[in-house]
């Protein structure tokens, strides 16, 4: 293991596994149990997605680079800093603390449109595979909106005048759920978005990429999120011939909401034969511009 400093000059660990093309998770590889790991499973996710992942395709012959990012944003947030080119800069930095000059990555969510806005200030890529967010019509409107009703609602739980749901929570109910969250945390979510507001989607990419999601992925939230619509799915699909087009491999599981289409029994059929027919091991850089 080894350390990268992020833009705020903040530690986070580095896990290397295996050899070969490399390939960047932003993700634990830790195997986790306990409350946490239970809270988790209770609300559709699993909390060793990224063990899975990893061990996975250290075995299909790939060098995993992996740092758990978005817990280091929980744990170390960065309410006024954390913009689209803040993010690039820390991804790239997780790379360099491995010595990984060349480098294909994979995120899911907001850590796809990471991973995008990564591609576009690098040509360092090998090949960049976006999960649960799409790269024409993406949500950033929307996501701008959600993000700032979340602080709002960590404001409200700071000074005790928050509502607790009274039920156990729901996967996909997101009025179910206690807000937790910190005004810190969420501002820092409320930063990115505004740092994406204007961007311009129709850019060019000279590198292999992926996009998949599940086709029932678009999101509604409830009365305390002002009934926020999210699509995901949407989108995609109504862009999908411009993006085969302009060179994108494009995929859309039948059945799959946004929690399912994490799930390692569906991204790994999809990624993994991917990352075989399009990502090889490859030398030389570009150094990183912000």
């Amino acid at each position: 293991m080894t350390t990268a400093l992020l833009h705020d000059g903040s530690p986070i660990d580095v896990t290397i596994l295996g050899t070969g093309p490399t390939v960047l998770l932003p993700v634990s590889t830790a195997v986790a149990e306990g409350e946490a790991a239970d809270q988790m499973r209770a609300w559709g996710a699993d909390p060793n997605l990224g063990h899975t992942l990893a061990t996975s395709l250290t075995e299909a012959g790939f060098r995993v680079v992996a740092a758990d990012y978005e817990d280091h944003l929980t744990q170390h947030p960065k309410p006024d800093t954390l913009t689209a080119a803040a993010v690039a800069g820390d991804l790239l930095a997780i790379a360099d603390a491995a010595g990984a000059e060349r480098f294909a990555y994979y995120g899911y969510s907001w850590l796809a449109l990471s991973g995008l806005q990564l591609a576009l200030r690098t040509d360092r890529l090998t090949g960049l595979v976006m999960g649960g967010f799409p790269p024409l019509g993406g949500p950033y409107a929307e996501m701008l909106a959600v993000t700032r009703i979340a602080h709002r609602m960590a404001l409200a739980h700071r000074d005790g005048t928050a509502q607790v749901p009274d039920t156990a929570p729901t996967p996909g109910d997101w009025d179910s759920v206690e807000f937790t969250r910190t005004p810190e945390q969420t501002q820092q979510y409320v930063t990115l978005y505004e740092s994406l507001v204007g961007f311009d989607e129709q850019v060019e990419l000279h590198l292999p990429r992926l996009v998949f999601a599940g086709a029932d992925d678009n999101i509604s939230y409830g009365p305390k999120w002002d009934d926020a619509h999210v699509p995901i799915a949407e989108p995609i699909a109504r862009h999908r011939a411009e993006l085969v087009a302009g060179g994108w491999s494009v995929e859309l599981v039948p059945g799959a909401d946004h929690m399912r289409a994490m799930q390692a029994p569906t991204v790994l059929p999809i990624l993994l034969p991917w990352l075989r027919q399009h990502v090889r091991a490859e030398r030389g850089s570009v150094p990183f511009q912000g």
